[in-house]
C-alpha cells in the first residue's frame, strides 16, 4: 500500500528542503545550487530570500558573487529570471529552451511580428551586437532595426532574449547598487565554457531534492515544461512513491528527510517572487484557504507573504521615510495570539536590521487582519 504524507508532514519536508525549517550553514552557492536557483527578476528582493535561510547571511556574500561571475542572473525556469551558477546556467538551459520557444511564438505581442522571420540570421546579429557590450533593450532594438527594417523593434529584442543565453549584468542586481536593465551573451560574460546540458531525468532528482516530495504536475509547473510523466517513469524505480491528502501520487528521493509533522517551524518573510510559492500546482503544502480569498492573483506588485507555523498568515510591506523604517504585517482573518506576535515580532526585528542597518529607527506594525475579497 502506497504511503500517505498528510498536509502538515509535507508542508514540513518542503520547508526542510526550502532551507525554512532552519537557517542553514551552507555557503551561498552551495545553497543557489541546491535550490536550482531562486526567482530573481526583481532586482533585490530575492537577497531576502537567502536572508530567510542562510545563518548569518548578509547582502555582501551574494553581491560579490554577482560582480565576480560567480552568480549570473539569467532567464531559465518559466522563462523567469532565476539567480544561478555558471554551471546550472549552462546544464537548465538547453532544457528550458522549449518552454522559452513557447513564450515567444505563442506571445500575444511578439508572436505575429516575428513569423516568417530568418531566425538563425536574427539569432547571429543579436549575438554579434550584445557580445561586443552590455545593451539595454532600448539600445539593442535600436541596432538591430537598421538591420531588420520593417520589423518591431522590441519584438526583435524579444526574439533574442528567448533564443540567446543572455546574462543581466551588473550593477544591475547588486544590493545597494542601481543601474539600467542591460543584457550581454552568457558566452561573452563567463566564456565558452564547457558545461553541457543536463538530461531531463537529473534536472528532475534535483527538482525533488530542493522541492520535494512532489508530484509530476509540480515538476511542470516549477520547469514550464510538459510532458514530463514518460521521464519520470523512467526514474520511478529509483524513487519513493507517496500519495497526498487528496490521493496523488508524489516522488521522493530515497534518502531525503522528511520531518516529523510536529517540528516547530518558525515564522519566515518570503520575498515577493519566492519559489516555495511558485514552484507547485497544488501549493496546499504551504497556502491556506485564507490566502486564496485576497485575490493576488491580480495584483501588481506581488505580495510578500509571512509564513507562521509552516503555512501562509499574512503579507508584509517595507517603507522609508528619512532615515527611518517600518515593516507593516498584515495578518489574514484574525490578528495573532500573542505568543505568535512575539515571535513574528522578533524576526521581523531581525530583518529590519538586515535591509535597513544603518536606519536611525525600525518599527514594526501590526496592521488590521486582511479580509476577503
Amino acid at each position: 500500500m502506497t504511503p500517505v504524507l498528510g498536509r502538515r508532514a509535507l508542508n514540513r519536508a518542503t520547508l526542510d528542503r526550502q532551507l525554512l525549517l532552519h537557517r542553514c550553514e551552507l555557503p551561498v552557492v552551495a545553497a543557489v545550487e541546491h535550490l536550482v536557483g531562486l526567482q530573481a527578476q526583481t532586482p533585490h528582493t530575492w537577497y531576502i530570500g537567502l536572508w530567510s535561510r542562510l545563518a548569518g547571511f548578509t547582502p555582501e556574500q551574494a553581491a560579490d558573487l554577482l560582480t565576480d561571475r560567480t552568480l549570473i542572473r539569467i532567464a531559465l525556469m518559466r522563462s523567469t529570471i532565476h539567480l544561478v551558477t555558471p554551471q546550472d546556467a549552462g546544464a537548465l538551459r538547453p532544457l528550458i529552451q522549449p518552454v522559452l520557444d513557447r513564450d515567444l511564438y505563442r506571445n500575444h505581442t511578439h508572436g505575429k511580428p516575428i513569423e516568417g522571420i530568418d531566425m538563425a540570421k536574427l539569432i547571429a546579429d543579436g549575438a554579434e551586437l550584445l557580445a561586443a557590450k552590455p545593451l539595454t533593450n532600448k539600445q539593442l532594438g535600436a541596432l538591430l532595426a537598421l538591420r531588420w527594417p520593417g520589423r518591431a523593434p522590441a519584438s526583435l529584442v524579444y526574439a533574442i532574449r528567448n533564443q540567446v543565453p543572455l546574462v543581466q549584468v551588473p550593477p544591475r542586481g547588486v544590493w545597494g547598487r542601481s543601474g539600467p536593465i542591460a543584457h550581454t551573451t552568457a558566452d561573452a560574460w563567463l566564456g565558452v565554457g564547457s558545461t553541457g546540458p543536463a538530461s531531463l531525468e537529473q534536472m528532475i532528482l534535483r527538482y525533488l531534492a530542493a522541492f520535494g516530495p512532489a508530484g509530476v504536475k509540480d515538476v511542470q509547473v516549477w520547469s514550464g515544461l510538459t510532458k514530463l510523466r514518460e521521464v519520470v517513469d523512467r526514474i520511478r524505480p529509483d524513487l519513493m512513491v507517496f500519495r497526498d491528502q487528496h490521493g496523488q501520487e508524489l516522488f521522493d528521493l530515497p534518502g531525503a528527510a522528511r520531518p516529523d509533522p510536529d517540528t516547530p517551524a518558525p515564522p519566515r518573510f518570503l520575498y515577493d517572487f519566492d519559489n516555495l510559492l511558485l514552484s507547485y500546482a497544488d501549493r496546499t503544502r504551504v497556502i491556506t484557504d485564507e490566502y486564496g480569498k485576497q485575490g493576488y492573483r491580480t495584483q501588481r506588485p506581488a505580495p510578500q507573504i509571512l509564513l507562521l507555523h509552516g503555512f501562509t498568515a499574512g503579507d508584509w510591506v517595507i517603507t522609508r521615510d528619512t532615515g527611518s523604517v517600518t515593516i507593516t504585517i498584515h495578518p489574514y482573518a484574525r490578528p495573532f495570539t500573542t505568543e505568535d506576535a512575539a515571535a513574528v515580532t522578533e524576526e521581523a526585528d531581525a530583518l529590519l536590521a538586515f535591509t535597513d542597518p544603518g536606519a536611525r529607527t525600525r518599527s514594526i506594525v501590526f496592521g488590521e487582519a486582511r479580509r476577503p475579497v
